[in-house]
């Protein structure tokens, strides 16, 4: 397995932005990779957990993955029209998860913020 995870890891790393499963499967296979789509899954799902991918979820509730270009925590501003992805810091965000927890006797809080909206470049050929 560690070896796929590893292709799959490799084709995140050669893909701009945020990939669904499928589509890195398609990729996979039409570069010549034996691999099923299953495994694919489960080496996403490993990456994900070990925090060497990010995984996201769209508006229509598919997980899309990508390769971490940053080990901390951290935040996604999404274009909703080309897929382009900033990763941003949001103390405030912070701060305010750890409030509602402890304001609710909640410890170890843990939390993901995915922002979504149209790029300047996709807002200007839309306003063109």
């Amino acid at each position: 397995m560690s070896s796929r995870r590893e292709a799959v890891r490799q084709a995140l790393a050669a893909s701009d932005g945020f990939r669904s499963a499928q589509d890195i499967y398609a990729d996979m296979r039409a570069k010549g990779a034996k691999i099923g789509l299953t495994t694919v899954y489960r080496a996403l799902q490993t990456l994900s957990e070990n925090g060497e991918v990010d995984t996201l979820r769209t508006d229509d509730g598919e997980s899309v993955y990508r390769a971490c270009a940053t080990d901390r925590h951290h935040h996604h501003l999404v274009c909703r029209r080309c897929g382009r992805t900033v990763e941003v810091e949001g103390p405030a965000v912070e701060r305010w998860a750890e409030n509602v927890g402890a304001d609710h006797g909640f410890t170890e809080i843990t939390h993901t913020v995915e922002v979504f909206g149209t790029c300047s470049a996709c807002a200007a050929r839309v306003a063109s």
